[in-house]
């Protein structure tokens, strides 16, 4: 199984950028889909975004299209979550995710709750 471990949270100002990192260990990220999810205090864990086993297909939530950028290199066994334009409303722990169960449409669509291979998450805060 994959292991994944999330990096590069921190606090931002509105307005700001962060870029976190998922680096895969256990084995090749190489024919996974890997994805962004986040979890708000008091909220259920969410879709942010998610890359296909080939890197061709990526996929957003509304709320951050156009603002977040998902990327992989599977020589380096990472993936990363470009976030630009933060906003308050963007604060939440970042969960990385590896997953070889299911199609990409249905990786993307289905509950969050119905997957495994996560990271302990990395917090991220965007003040006002």
């Amino acid at each position: 199984q994959v292991q994944v471990e999330e990096s590069g949270g921190g606090l931002a100002q509105a307005g700001g950028s962060l870029t976190l990192s998922c680096t895969a260990n256990g084995r090749s990220i190489v024919q996974y889909t890997l994805g962004w999810f986040r979890q708000a205090p008091g909220k259920e864990r969410e879709f942010v975004a998610g890359i296909n086993w080939s890197g061709t297909i990526s996929e957003y939530a509304d709320s951050v299209r156009g603002r977040f950028t998902i990327s992989r290199d599977d020589d380096e066994n990472t993936a990363h979550l470009q976030m630009n334009n933060l906003k308050p409303e963007d604060t939440a722990i970042y969960y990385c995710n590896a997953d070889n169960s299911r199609s990409f449409r249905d990786y993307v669509s289905g509950p969050p709750s119905s997957l495994s291979n996560w990271g302990l998450g990395t917090q991220v805060t965007v003040s006002s």
